[in-house]
């Protein structure tokens, strides 16, 4: 199993709206950036868990959890020229963009802040801390991923 770190702007689609979802599941759409859209094709599998981190808000931060239930397969928004994430490059039978379904399995009493990451040991080297880290799909270690889930519930 590995541990992931998915963006998200709440106005957009938050943790609750995963949780309004049906199935509390929905497909993670509209990754348009070349680097995340390999790691959802490649390498992020089924059952793989993934922090919900909200940006773009105050206070910036991890608000939940989120399991993989369906590995990487191609956007079907792309196809779609009356979405918003149509592209008329991404052909069916060679897709440019990908995405992952995901099924909500905790909302936290507390966000963690991003302050709070970096400002904990052991939690220093995550990419989400790094200036300038703007990847909105992000690999967390087991350690990370542990300390967070503690640090939630404090």
């Amino acid at each position: 199993m590995q541990y992931w770190l998915f963006k998200t702007e709440p106005n957009v689609f938050s943790i609750d709206d995963l949780r309004a979802s049906p199935r509390s599941t929905s497909f993670w759409e509209g990754v348009r950036n070349y680097q995340a859209r390999n790691l959802l094709r490649d390498t992020i599998q089924k059952n793989d868990l993934v922090f919900i981190y909200h940006s773009r808000v105050e206070p910036l931060g991890v608000v939940g959890i989120a399991k993989i239930t369906k590995s990487g397969y191609p956007d079907p928004f792309a196809f779609e020229p009356s979405h918003k994430y149509f592209d008329p490059k991404s052909k069916k039978e060679s897709p440019t963009w990908y995405g992952v379904d995901v099924t909500l399995v905790e909302i936290f009493p507390r966000t963690v802040t991003l302050k709070e990451i970096k400002e904990t040991k052991g939690l220093e080297k995550m990419m989400v801390a790094q200036k300038g880290a703007r990847l909105s799909i992000q690999p967390v270690s087991e350690k990370e991923f542990k300390i967070i889930q503690k640090l939630s519930a404090k």
